[in-house]
């Protein structure tokens, strides 16, 4: 890597650490108290979240897609495809990655859905309600995550070049992975799925902000590369805020099951915890078994275990509503993701000394 790689490297990862102190270390607190300021707002102003709730076509609702586009453009924007070089450098990592990503973690989140909420909570909750919660794990589940990896990747101190191919390729996957998967085990689950729904979700929240991110990135490296690491920085706030608004938006309308049934989110969260866990001893046993440097075994399990929820949420109002199980589903994967991808990254660390260092 030249030095001017190396330098942008060092940037990202100086920008990922601060980010971690400033938003995500505590984005469980921040989504807790917009979960109690949707719920508390929803209540003293229903008539309010029914005007934004009509503020829609074809199922889209207009003010969550202002939101979500917040939420992901800056990430959109730390995609380099330039990485790509890159890819022949450390091919087990990105194979195991991959796998994890889009052979086993999609098909696991659907049969736990299915094994918790028709089966283990199946006196506990409506079977109607049950297949809405099982379409948000789906949605989760094949969802793999392109913002927080950098963070993750950081705290283990892993290989930064092979974060940003793993992203790279990953977001390209999705393009063409993304509702396939999706539509399938939606299917195989009896839910029905309208695929010119998907297609359009996918459009809007992937193909677009990917587009315009890869051109606004374009469009600063003309100048000094240092301007893409300012830019993303600047508008950091801005996306922690859009997904915080969502997060009220949803509780707001969800906030009288969220009262009636309080334990409901204790089921949820379940399998999610039960799936992390599992993808996590999945990706990270298999790269010791093949002796990868834990530079990259690490951050390619916890690659492989963490979700984009942001693009999980959008499609999950866009299919079934923002009244929705699955909506609710996606929230509480919000909630979950980062206290647990914090034990993740413990437990690697414990245990770097299983791994080559080379």
């Amino acid at each position: 890597m030249n030095t001017k790689n190396t330098d942008i490297t060092s940037d990202r990862q100086q920008s990922s650490e601060q980010s971690m102190g400033i938003f995500e270390r505590w984005l469980t607190l921040w989504v807790g108290l917009s979960i109690i300021a949707g719920i508390t707002l929803g209540k003293l102003s229903p008539d309010t979240f029914q005007v934004l709730a009509e503020l829609e076509y074809a199922n889209v609702n207009f003010v969550v897609a202002v939101l979500i586009w917040v939420m992901i453009y800056p990430m959109m924007v730390n995609v380099d495809f330039g990485s790509f070089r890159h890819v022949g450098e450390r091919p087990k990592g990105l194979v195991i990655t991959l796998c994890a990503n889009w052979l086993v973690k999609p098909f696991t989140m659907a049969g736990l859905g299915v094994l918790f909420f028709e089966v283990l909570f199946r006196d506990l909750i409506d079977p109607a309600d049950a297949k809405e919660y099982i379409a948000g794990l789906i949605l989760l589940g094949a969802a793999p995550c392109t913002a927080m990896v950098f963070v993750w990747s950081q705290l283990t101190k892993g290989d930064a070049t092979y974060t940003l191919v793993q992203v790279s390729v990953n977001d390209i996957i999705m393009i063409f992975a993304f509702a396939p998967i999706v539509a399938f085990l939606l299917g195989v689950t009896d839910i029905t799925v309208p695929w010119e729904t998907l297609l359009i979700s996918v459009l809007l929240y992937v193909v677009i902000p990917l587009a315009a991110g890869v051109f606004t990135r374009t469009i600063l490296l003309k100048g000094d590369s240092v301007k893409v690491e300012n830019f993303t920085a600047k508008l950091k706030p801005f996306s922690i805020i859009g997904l915080l608004a969502t997060v009220v938006l949803l509780f707001g309308f969800q906030g009288g099951i969220i009262l009636e049934q309080p334990f409901l989110i204790v089921l949820i969260a379940t399998p999610l915890v039960v799936q992390s866990y599992l993808i996590f001893a999945f990706a990270y046993l298999w790269a010791w078994k093949w002796r990868v440097p834990f530079k990259v075994a690490a951050p390619c399990a916890l690659i492989g275990t963490s979700n984009f929820f942001e693009l999980a949420v959008a499609v999950a109002i866009s299919l079934f509503g923002l009244h929705s199980g699955a909506a609710l589903t996606t929230v509480v994967g919000v909630l979950v993701e980062v206290p647990v991808m914090l034990s993740l990254v413990a437990l690697a660390n414990r245990t770097r000394h299983y791994f080559p260092e080379t």
